[in-house]
């Protein structure tokens, strides 16, 4: 029940009618039996920082932010953390007597799949960074040591990520605090592609083993690929028939390797049904929706673990998916 004594969260984006966050975070409030809600805050391109003050004014504790204000908060925070500096975009805001502060909890979300030993479907509530108060997010998960070729050493491993646009930034950085061998970002703009590569020279987590490409290199790269990403929009619903890979070039992944689609509907993918009758390992986005998520909501709460599966079957039910 909803009182006076309740504490505000929320998901601030335009629009944000479709957001799962309310679905997952609430699931875990009410487990938890904490006073807090969490919503869902409509807020246009040019009210942000009327909203920050609002917020501020009547006590919201944090927020998650979706599109169009992911970038855009950044110089209307006191505080940012080096791992979002270095993607260059926000998604997790908390207040601290210092004001708003924000981080990035995506990268946290794309690599818990990756640290499960082995992927299952079934993420663990993995210990992160942030928790051990390094909101820079500076040391490196445990390696993966599933079946993907090339043993149990990221080191040796070699990334292919597909699309050049946020998403992709937030696994790159995943990628290289893996340690990674080789990240290779494919993208359809040349110029993109080599701004995309020169952002991150002099960035607060340089990656110096990242090579960009156009998508005529793309089956040659996937023969190499250990760990294949799709951060594009290609096969999301309601065009769920499509890949983002066509049939000749999936038919060059390497079984036992790791095809890892961040959109979460349909599920799964006709790209990751595509590689798993080749023998690759499939990850889906829902999981990395739910880690994410989990990330944020341990800051807000200022709690060391939440319940994860409840949150991840909250949106499974939420989806459809059971």
């Amino acid at each position: 029940m909803i009182k006076g004594t309740t504490k505000l969260l929320g998901v601030i984006g335009h629009p944000v009618e479709h957001s799962l966050s309310p679905a997952m975070h609430n699931a875990a409030i009410s487990h938890l039996g904490v006073d807090f809600v969490y919503l869902p805050f409509p807020v246009k391109p040019g009210g942000l920082k009327a909203a920050l003050a609002g917020f501020a004014a009547i006590g919201v504790r944090g927020f998650s932010i979706t599109i169009p204000h992911k970038q855009a908060i950044l110089p209307l925070l006191s505080e940012v953390s080096p791992i979002a500096r270095a993607i260059g975009a926000v998604n997790t805001v908390y207040l601290t007597d210092k004001g708003w502060c924000g981080t990035n909890t995506d990268v946290e979300g794309f690599l818990a799949p990756l640290q499960t030993l082995p992927y299952q479907g079934e993420a663990k509530d993995s210990i992160s960074p942030l928790e051990r108060g390094n909101t820079a997010v500076e040391s490196c998960p445990p390696p993966y040591q599933g079946g993907a070729r090339g043993g149990s050493d990221w080191s040796q491993k070699v990334a292919v990520i597909l699309g050049n646009g946020g998403a992709a930034r937030a696994v790159v950085a995943g990628c290289a605090q893996l340690g990674c061998a080789e990240i290779h970002v494919v993208g359809r703009s040349e110029q993109n592609l080599a701004e995309f590569q020169q952002s991150w020279v002099n960035s607060p987590m340089p990656v110096q083993n990242l090579q960009v490409h156009t998508w005529d290199n793309l089956s040659m790269l996937i023969s190499q690929a250990d760990l294949l990403v799709n951060t594009t929009p290609v096969g999301m619903y309601p065009q769920g028939e499509k890949s983002p890979v066509a049939d000749g070039a999936i038919d060059r992944i390497s079984a036992g390797a790791i095809v890892y689609d961040l959109i979460y509907t349909p599920n799964p993918t006709q790209f990751l049904k595509d590689a798993k009758l080749r023998g690759a390992r499939a990850i889906d986005g829902l999981e990395m929706l739910v880690q994410q998520g989990a990330a944020a909501l341990k800051i807000w709460l200022d709690q060391e673990s939440v319940p994860v599966d409840v949150m991840r079957q909250a949106l499974r039910q939420h989806l459809g998916l059971d």
